[in-house]
C-alpha cells in the first residue's frame, strides 16, 4: 500500500472513531426519555447543542488561524481527547439538567478540530481526486455518526454503555492519528476574512453553490437526529412491538451508515460526471424520500426501512461536493472565508430543523412531520440547476459540470 493510501486509511479510521461522539447522546434519546421523561425541548437540545458548538468552534478556529499555527496531528489529537473527556462527563451529570447540553456544546466546539482539520489533512494528498478524498472523509463522518445506534442496540436500555463506548473509541482515535503522514500538497489555509464574508452571497456562482448546501443541511441533521425515534414509533404499531426499540436502533445504524456508501460513490462519480449532476440527482432522491417516508409510517417495517436506506444513501451522497464546489469557485485568497461561512450557516440551519420536528409530531403526527424537510432539497435543486447553466460551472471538477 502506498504512503498516500496508508495515511488516508489511518485518517479515515481516526475520523470514524472520533465522530462516534457526535451522535452518542442523540442515539440514546429514546432510552433517556423512558428513564428520565425528557421534554421535547430537552431532547432537541441534546442534538442541537453539538451543532451550535461546532459553529462556534469553526468560527473561532478560522479567526485565530489555528489550522495554520498548530501542528495538525496534535490539533486533531487534543481536540479529540478533550471531546472524549467532555462526553464521558455526561455519565456524572443529571440528564435533565442544563449540564448535559453544555457538555455536548463543548463536544461540538472540539469537533471543529476534528472534521475540518481532517479535511485539510486529506487534501494534502489530493491531485485530480479532490471529490473522492473529500467524499471519503464525509463517509467516515457518516459511519462514525451511525455507530452509536449500533452500540446502543447491543447495550440494551443502558444508555451509559453507548456514552462510554463512544468516549473510549474517540480516545483511541486521538492516539492513532500520530501514525498519519501529511501529503506533499500541504499549504497554508487562506485566513478568515470577515470583511469579505458577503462575497458568498454577492458572487452568483458561490451563492448558488451555498444555497445548494443550505438546502442539503436543512434536511440532513433533522433526519439523522430523529430517524431512530420515528422508526421506533412506527415499528411499535406492528406485531412484535416489544422489540421495536432494538430493531429501530439496528435500522437507524444501517440507514445512517449507508450514507457512507453514498458519500464514497458520490465523490467518485462527481469527479467524473460533474458536481451539479451528482448534487441535483441526490437532492431529488432524498427529497422524494422525505416526502414519502411519512406515508409508510406504521406500514411493513421492511418496506419502511427499504425506503429509508435509499434516503440514508442519497441524503449524504452530495454533501462533500458542495464544499468542493465552493473551493473550486472561490478566489483562492478567500477560500478559507468562503468554506467557513458555508459551514457555519449550514449548521445553524440544522438547529432550526432539529427543534422543528417534535412540535410537528405533536401537531400533525409522524405521517407528516418530515414533509417540511422537502423544502431544502427543492431549493437546492433549483440553485444547482442555475449554477449548472452558468459558464462559471466549467470550473467545477475540471470542466465537468
Amino acid at each position: 500500500m502506498s504512503l498516500k493510501w496508508r495515511s488516508i486509511s489511518i485518517l479515515v479510521l481516526c475520523e470514524v472513531l472520533a465522530m462516534t461522539l457526535w451522535f452518542s447522546s442523540s442515539a440514546t434519546i429514546p432510552a433517556l426519555r423512558a428513564e428520565f421523561a425528557l421534554t421535547d425541548l430537552q431532547a432537541s437540545l441534546i442534538s442541537s447543542s453539538v451543532n451550535v458548538g461546532f459553529v462556534v468552534g469553526t468560527i473561532l478556529s478560522a479567526m485565530l488561524g489555528l489550522a495554520d499555527r498548530l501542528n495538525l496531528k496534535w490539533f486533531f489529537a487534543v481536540s479529540t481527547f478533550v471531546a472524549a473527556a467532555a462526553n464521558s462527563l455526561i455519565l456524572m451529570v443529571d440528564p435533565t439538567s442544563i449540564l448535559l447540553p453544555l457538555l455536548r456544546f463543548l463536544v461540538g466546539i472540539c469537533m471543529a478540530g476534528i472534521y475540518p482539520v481532517g479535511m485539510k489533512m486529506a487534501s494534502s494528498w489530493a491531485k485530480a481526486d479532490m471529490g473522492l478524498l473529500v467524499g471519503i472523509l464525509v463517509a467516515a463522518l457518516t459511519f462514525g455518526s451511525a455507530a452509536p445506534h449500533m452500540i446502543d442496540a447491543f447495550g440494551g436500555l443502558d444508555w451509559r454503555l453507548t456514552i462510554a463506548a463512544a468516549s473510549v473509541a474517540a480516545g483511541t482515535g486521538a492516539l492513532l492519528i500520530a501514525a498519519f503522514a501529511l501529503g506533499p500538497n500541504m499549504g497554508r489555509t487562506p485566513p478568515f476574512k470577515l470583511t469579505h464574508m458577503f462575497d458568498a452571497w454577492k458572487n452568483r456562482p458561490l451563492r448558488y453553490a451555498n444555497l445548494g448546501y443550505f438546502g442539503h443541511m436543512w434536511e440532513l441533521y433533522a433526519m439523522w437526529a430523529w430517524i431512530g425515534v420515528f422508526l421506533q414509533a412506527s415499528f411499535a404499531l406492528n406485531p412484535g412491538g416489544p422489540e421495536a426499540a432494538f430493531w429501530a436502533r439496528i435500522a437507524s445504524f444501517a440507514i445512517i451508515a449507508a450514507g457512507a456508501l453514498g458519500s464514497l460513490y458520490g465523490g467518485y462519480f462527481a469527479d467524473r460526471m460533474g458536481r451539479t449532476t451528482l448534487t441535483i440527482g441526490a437532492l431529488s432522491i432524498s427529497g422524494s424520500c422525505a416526502l414519502a417516508a411519512g406515508f409508510l409510517f406504521g406500514a411493513s417495517p421492511w418496506l419502511l426501512v427499504s425506503l429509508c436506506l435509499v434516503w440514508g444513501i442519497s441524503i449524504v451522497a452530495d454533501s462533500a461536493q458542495f464544499s468542493a464546489s465552493v473551493i473550486e469557485l472561490s478566489d483562492p485568497t478567500l477560500t478559507g472565508t468562503m468554506v467557513t461561512i458555508q459551514t457555519c450557516i449550514g449548521f445553524l440551519l440544522t438547529i432550526i430543523t432539529i427543534h422543528m420536528i417534535p412540535p410537528l409530531v405533536a401537531w400533525v403526527g409522524w405521517s407528516f412531520a418530515f414533509m417540511p424537510l422537502v423544502i431544502g432539497p427543492v431549493i437546492g435543486v433549483v440553485a444547482m440547476a442555475r449554477l449548472r447553466a452558468m459558464p462559471e460551472s466549467l470550473k467545477l471538477a475540471h470542466g465537468r459540470r
